[in-house]
């Protein structure tokens, strides 16, 4: 990992408050790490973590929902803008560890970090995705997982209700999912009464990144962990 500047060369909205940020990298990257990112001009004190969505060659791709006051001015950066990054951060989801068929499951901005995880597997992997209402970026899913199911809350588009019913656990071998908490308790616990390997991204408010500001604390069966660098994956078994 290290810090550096990067320049953009694309910014765009995807959806409501919704932004697709893609910028010069050179590097690997493990699906499910992440970025510390920060404007140039200091309009926001510290710099705001955002999982990576896709790589592409030398460009990585970055989803994020524009909603506090940082990244809400990195929504406002242009092509061509620089800005700092720092990274690629924590552990991310090992999918050299990954046998037989696995469920994806992704809500709302959740999705994001999955996008770049299903492109690597490929066909090995189906994926569900579960939105309020509007929905994005649910075509590069297709492009790559063997299923994709849809799911919105009001049914506007695929199935109406929430993503967590539709899930065939007895279909998988592992589940990896990022989304909201409530979300991930249940697949964890179903993924327990299922026995079934489960994985889940947890979303933590970071100061630093790096495990110094103890700002991103997990509880876990084997005391705290810190979400930046023990995590954001953490075996479903784990988690308390």
């Amino acid at each position: 990992m290290k810090v550096f500047r990067s320049r953009i060369n694309e910014n765009r909205p995807v959806s409501n408050r919704i932004f697709e940020l893609t910028a010069d990298f050179e590097g690997e990257i493990k699906p499910g790490q992440f970025f510390m990112l920060k404007t140039l001009d200091n309009s926001f004190l510290l710099p705001r973590p955002i999982s990576v969505n896709n790589v592409n060659e030398n460009r990585v791709t970055f989803l994020y929902r524009a909603e506090g006051a940082g990244t809400t001015r990195i929504s406002t950066m242009r092509p061509g803008d620089e800005f700092q990054l720092f990274g690629p951060l924590g552990n991310g989801f090992d999918i050299n560890e990954l046998q037989g068929r696995t469920a994806i499951v992704g809500g709302g901005i959740g999705t994001a970090p999955l996008l770049y995880l299903v492109k690597l597997l490929g066909k090995k992997a189906d994926a569900y995705l579960g939105f309020k209402d509007c929905v994005y970026k649910v075509d590069e899913f297709e492009n790559h997982a063997d299923k994709t199911v849809v799911v919105t809350e009001d049914g506007s588009v695929g199935e109406k209700g929430f993503v967590t019913d539709y899930i065939e656990y007895g279909k998988y071998d592992t589940v990896l999912a990022c989304g909201p908490e409530i979300m991930m308790k249940k697949i964890v616990q179903s993924c327990r009464e299922n026995n079934v390997k489960c994985y889940v991204s947890l979303e933590r408010r970071m100061a630093c990144g790096m495990g110094v500001c103890l700002g991103c604390t997990v509880v876990t069966r084997d005391g705290n962990k810190r979400a930046c660098k023990d995590g954001p994956v953490f075996s479903g078994e784990e988690l308390i």
